[in-house]
């Protein structure tokens, strides 16, 4: 019959047996090198508030810096650590600053910055 198309199944494609070989000069596959992760610096820090739906500090000076992190999951678990170890008090906060979003060393200057000089 005249234009119709007929289609063959293609076989199926099997493993040789045995163990798979490289060749002893082939290079290693790209995917398997470990690509470096860009350093992006979070900083953990908290203290009591004084309206806990505000973000005012009841006393600067009291603020508990927990510390600088260098990747955001890192910084997540302190959060959470020291957010459930306040849990009880309501005006207690942790917060997470994403540090690494403050300054791109590569741009000259941000608006922000070009506003106070």
């Amino acid at each position: 019959m005249a234009g119709i198309l007929t289609f063959t199944p293609m076989p199926r494609l099997t493993p040789p047996p045995g163990p798979l070989r490289v060749h002893p000069k082939s290079k290693p596959d790209p995917i398997d090198r470990e690509i470096p992760v860009p350093q992006r610096l979070h900083l953990v820090f908290g203290g009591e508030l004084k309206d806990p739906q505000k973000t005012e500090f009841e006393n600067p000076e009291d603020i508990h810096v927990v510390g600088m992190f260098p990747d955001y999951q890192s910084a997540y678990d302190a959060w959470k650590s020291e957010a459930q170890r306040t849990v009880d008090n309501a005006h207690m906060r942790y917060f997470i600053a994403h540090i690494h979003r403050l300054r791109d060393e590569g741009v000259e200057a941000s608006p922000t910055e070009e506003l106070g000089s």
